[in-house]
């Protein structure tokens, strides 16, 4: 718990990422094009964020870069797929 306790407002910027977009992709409900480009700003955030968050905690490697890409590349994905369909 105290691990968590240590990253907690880490975690806070985090959620309010994922619920900033969300808010903009409920919003821009009626422009499909809006809501991939909110769509992309949260991947791109979330990259970003975990990038810095493991910056800041010296724990900083290429393979923690790709996963971060590929787990965003993955949401990127579900949501186009989803937004897309016939």
């Amino acid at each position: 718990m105290k691990h968590f306790a240590k990253h907690l407002p880490h975690y806070f910027s985090l959620v309010g990422i994922f619920v900033a977009g969300f808010i903009g992709f409920w919003y821009f409900g009626y422009d499909r094009m809006f809501q991939m480009a909110v769509a992309i700003a949260i991947a791109v955030s979330y990259v970003v964020w975990g990038v810095v968050h493991h910056y800041i905690h010296k724990d900083l490697y290429l393979s923690v870069v790709i996963e971060y890409i590929v787990v965003a590349t993955l949401g990127l994905v579900l949501v186009f797929s989803l937004v897309f369909r016939s």
